[in-house]
């Protein structure tokens, strides 16, 4: 398993972290992921033979939230 941070901008509450938690998780091969807000990141733990870091970003994106 591997462990990524990725910087996301535009969360601002609990809504919002439900929500880019919900479309990690969705993801064959994201065993975990765990918004912080105050630091503006997700931190996310991946089986990288099932799933890329941009299939993440892209996850978090369609939720309405920048990837930086």
């Amino acid at each position: 398993m591997e462990n990524k941070s990725i910087d996301v901008q535009g969360m601002t509450c609990g809504h919002c972290k439900m929500s880019v938690e919900g479309a990690l998780k969705k993801l064959d091969g994201v065993s975990a992921a765990e918004v912080n807000l105050e630091a503006g990141k997700v931190d996310v733990t991946f089986d990288e033979s099932k799933v890329n870091v941009d299939a993440m970003k892209d996850a978090i994106e369609e939720q309405g939230y920048d990837v930086a």
